[in-house]
């Protein structure tokens, strides 16, 4: 390489023409056709030309005659057909030298002009040929489709970097306030990366489209969609990034639709099989909540007597959704019904959960009952399961039994079995955490927010049945050697009181020591519960796990083929991740909620239990709201645990879940 020597090389995706003013130790000092001067090793060289320039000609004239060179080249460029080229010679599979393939372009005596155009024709054109400075691959035609599919995605990756920053930096300056169909792809690519952000499969895309824009938080791409109308003020984002389904296929509610009108059609014939008891005659009570529209367990009382008889009729929801069928994979996909303070997502149709197998007051309904003999101390002297018919009399609320606990005395027995089996529960280990309920909810648009008592005749009642009758469900199965989703649970770490003597600062760090809970095939001691066995089996309707144990009872009747071990297995790995969705989306969406509340109650002073020392704050509850939040460490007072304050509130954000507060 010699001074004068006409030179090029790559820069930013371009070929440069050059010429060599100095060599140095492998260093070439050029002046480019562009009038820069530059300093290059010889290696980065893409072509070498022996023509030369003469150096005393002055700079000026040096870069004319390079760009004369340049547009020399580029016009015999013109003259190549790439694709022409590959066709001949993609079968021969081997490389071919820069001089040979400047011999198949231009046949008659090639100059070095030639041999420079051919590099650029095959630099700006790399579908067709793998390209090296001096010599050249034919690619197959499987890797030509792959390259221009990956060209394809390059030129739609970079339109929408380009386009999509412009509308970002025009939907900022307001001079766009709706979203059109046309930008509805860029929103898309944004919200994935909003909800999904490193996991997204559009994230760098994203990341770059907002770096376009000059938008560096991602915060921010939320109050654009507001802005914009795709998303409301209180838009529930976890049900996008736990992809819960919402609405129903249309296959699901073709199939419901077919399934309720052939029910109504002849309802007494589908629930006539020889075994099912008729319990018609027994004055059965739903008790709900105000809302519910799904009931799927109802009670009755019979004095008898020497005993009583306590019923507990549980819809017979598999009497309808078969196994695999439609509706019954579209729910074990959701795995419960999700019910938020300003939405229901329900695990099977509305038509179906509501109407055919709730058990609505009036309706002839098949069920399966649950029949206990209790002696007049309220001690279990026996139990059968049977299906059966009922028809529900009377659908009462918990406020109802309230009211009429002390009056009625169907009520008054109900009560009294309910809390001499919580007190055989605690003397057979049970904990009892007992904690008031906060209940949120959108009534006409207003956040309504208050404390409920769990512990009043109407709750109490209904939560020791039902568990009185999923432990004899439990038992049931575990007897008749069928397996089942039974629930399990060792001793709590450590115990905080004697069965319910404990404060409500001991109940609340009571929870903390339990131990987690594990679901198996075979029946084992629940220590939580007290009970040497059970099961869940009282909502069908809204919980997988509840419709599989109800189908095993209905095997032993016949009614169906059991789940085998393998299968009850299968199931329980299978609805392990939507349960925990159901889990984090319910208790996230109440806690958005309840800050959203609170957000209207800044600078106001609350009662507040010091639960525990950190090391840069202490960990507090406000009992008003049962939520937990941390206290900066106050100067010069030392706290203790169960200690009773008053804190202010100082900061609350509910989108980005923050409460702060400090000593009143």
């Amino acid at each position: 390489m010699e001074s004068g020597n006409i030179i090029e090389y790559i820069d930013r995706q371009k070929i440069i023409c050059a010429v060599v003013l100095e060599v140095k130790t492998q260093k070439l000092r050029l002046l480019t056709e562009t009038n820069r001067e530059v300093k290059l090793s010889e290696n980065r060289l893409s072509h070498k030309c022996k023509d030369r320039l003469n150096l005393s000609s002055g700079r000026d004239r040096l870069v004319e005659a390079l760009k004369d060179t340049v547009n020399r080249r580029m016009a015999l460029v013109d003259q190549i057909d790439v694709r022409e080229l590959w066709d001949v010679l993609n079968t021969e599979q081997e490389w071919i030298d820069l001089a040979t393939m400047t011999e198949f372009c231009f046949p008659d005596n090639p100059s070095q002009d030639h041999e420079a155009a051919v590099v650029r024709a095959f630099f700006y054109d790399k579908l067709y040929f793998k390209f090296n400075p001096d010599r050249f691959f034919p690619n197959s035609e499987e890797q030509v489709e792959q390259i221009r599919t990956q060209t394809r995605e390059t030129t739609r990756k970079n339109r929408i970097i380009e386009e999509g920053g412009i509308w970002l930096r025009n939907v900022l300056n307001d001079n766009v306030s709706e979203m059109s169909e046309d930008k509805a792809e860029f929103a898309e690519i944004l919200k994935s990366v909003y909800l999904f952000e490193k996991n997204s499969k559009h994230y760098d895309l994203g990341k770059a489209m907002l770096a376009k824009a000059g938008i560096k938080v991602n915060e921010m791409v939320f109050d654009l969609f507001v802005k914009l109308g795709i998303w409301d003020q209180d838009e529930h984002i976890e049900l996008y990034q736990y992809e819960i389904p919402i609405d129903f296929a249309d296959p699901v509610i073709g199939h419901t639709k077919h399934l309720v009108e052939k029910v109504k059609h002849d309802s007494t014939c589908l629930i006539s099989e020889n075994n099912r008891r008729d319990l018609t005659d027994l004055p059965l009570i739903t008790i709900d909540g105000q809302a519910t529209l799904d009931f799927d367990d109802a009670l009755s009382i019979e004095d008898r007597g020497d005993h009583y008889c306590l019923g507990v009729h549980i819809a017979d929801v598999g009497h309808y959704v078969k196994k695999g069928d439609k509706i019954d994979r579209e729910a074990i996909i959701r795995g419960s019904s999700i019910y938020l303070p300003d939405q229901k997502i329900p695990m099977m149709p509305p038509s179906l959960a509501e109407d055919i197998c709730s058990l609505r007051a009036g309706e002839l309904r098949p069920a399966v009952s649950t029949l206990i003999k209790l002696s007049p101390q309220g001690e279990i002297i026996d139990y059968e399961i049977v299906p059966s018919r009922i028809r529900v009399k009377d659908q009462l609320t918990y406020y109802d039994v309230n009211m009429i606990a002390e009056e009625d005395k169907n009520i008054s027995v109900l009560h009294d079995i309910a809390q001499k089996f919580r007190q055989k529960r605690l003397s057979d280990g049970a904990v009892q955490i007992s904690l008031p309920e906060i209940n949120i909810w959108l009534e006409n648009g207003e956040l309504i927010v208050n404390k409920t008592d769990r512990e009043t005749p109407g709750r109490l009642l209904v939560a020791e049945t039902m568990i009185m009758a999923n432990w004899l469900m439990a038992c049931f199965l575990s007897k008749h050697g069928i397996p089942a989703i039974y629930r399990t649970q060792p001793d709590p770490r450590e115990r905080l009181y004697r069965e319910d003597e404990g404060s409500l600062f001991q109940n609340w760090m009571q929870r903390k020591f339990l131990s987690r809970f594990v679901l198996q095939p075979q029946a084992e001691h629940h220590a939580g519960l007290g009970l040497d066995a059970y099961v869940t089996a009282t909502s069908p309707i809204r919980k997988y796990f509840d419709l599989i144990t109800q189908r095993q009872i209905r095997s032993v009747f016949g009614l169906e083929e059991p789940y085998t071990p393998e299968e009850i297995d299968r199931a329980i790995q299978m609805l392990e991740q939507p349960m925990s969705y159901v889990s984090r989306v319910q208790y996230r969406r109440k806690r958005y909620w309840l800050l959203k509340y609170l957000e209207g109650k800044i600078g106001e002073k609350e009662e507040a239990i010091v639960l525990s020392k950190r090391r840069n704050d202490y960990l507090v509850l406000i009992p008003e709201y049962m939520t937990e939040c941390s206290l900066p460490l106050p100067g010069g007072l030392r706290l203790k645990p169960e200690d009773l304050i008053q804190v202010k509130i100082q900061h609350v954000n509910a989108r980005k879940d923050t409460l702060s507060v400090f000593m009143a």
